[in-house]
């Protein structure tokens, strides 16, 4: 019996480290994340969910626990999560909200939407629904390396990658 506990403790990190690289970004409240793009000069993702939701679940599963997309928000976003039907309380600019307030004051009525803050917490824009993992990845590097800022169109950027993507087959 010993000798199996002794296995067991041994062998409970290497378990328990898929999981947590499963569990997606180091998501941060909506005041920590707004505070810490500030300071650091990156723009926000904010996934606006709901516990109920299903294609939230699927999100989580399927996009932000991929290491591909987990890295990339990890070096250019700082991530935030934000429950649309919570009274947690927040702040943006100069006012007290809950989390339900500012999902409704964004205009938010379908989960999951990912947000796009820049650094100064200006909202850049919207996308409801679920995305597949390929397709989130264009966007977040659409945003993430500064093609919005420089008013490239969304259309265009996703022509040119797509072409960047057949020229290295």
């Amino acid at each position: 019996m010993k000798r199996f506990l002794l296995l067991f403790l041994v062998a409970l990190p290497a378990l328990l480290l898929p999981a947590a690289a499963a569990a997606g970004p180091a998501w941060l409240s909506w005041d920590a994340g707004l505070s810490e793009a500030r300071a650091t000069g990156r723009p926000v993702l904010v996934d606006v969910y709901t516990d109920w939701c299903g294609w939230c679940k699927r999100m989580d599963r399927d996009v932000y626990s991929r290491p591909e997309v987990q890295g990339y928000l990890s070096r250019k976003f700082v991530a935030v999560r934000l429950n649309a039907e919570s009274g947690a309380a927040a702040r943006y600019e100069g006012r007290a909200w809950t989390s339900r307030t500012l999902a409704a004051r964004f205009g938010v009525s379908s989960y999951p939407t990912t947000m796009f803050l820049g650094a100064n917490g200006a909202h850049l824009g919207s996308v409801p629904g679920y995305l597949p993992a390929e397709r989130f990845l264009v966007l977040l590097r659409y945003i993430g390396d500064g093609h919005m800022e420089r008013g490239v169109s969304f259309e265009a950027f996703e022509r040119e990658a797509g072409a960047q993507g057949r020229a290295r087959r």
